[in-house]
């Protein structure tokens, strides 16, 4: 007569089959997944270069804000309007020489 005691029962066999495929689903999903550790890394890089991408073109929208005030009606630079007179429009004054 064989005894049921020495080998495992079927029923608990396929329920520790089941929970370990599940921890494994869970855990590959936890680590690769749409909100896994490696998106989530991938996210957060592409933030910090985002973020130093804001920051150029704040550095960039100031300068150009700078040169349009100083530009503009109210405040005319006289320096600026000669430097851009010159790089534009290709303008020179008589007394220069130019060397190409």
């Amino acid at each position: 007569m064989v005894s049921s005691a020495t080998r495992p029962a079927l029923g608990a066999l396929a329920f520790v089959t089941v929970c370990l495929a599940l921890g494994a689903y869970f855990t590959f999903a936890a680590v690769q997944g749409d909100f896994g550790l490696f998106k989530r890394a991938e996210v957060e890089a592409e933030a910090t270069r985002l973020s130093a991408e804001l920051e150029a073109l704040a550095v960039d929208i100031a300068a150009l804000e700078n040169k349009t005030k100083r530009l503009s009606d109210d405040y005319l630079d006289l320096d600026l309007l000669d430097q851009q007179a010159r790089d534009v429009l290709g303008l020179m004054r008589a007394d220069e020489i130019v060397v190409q």
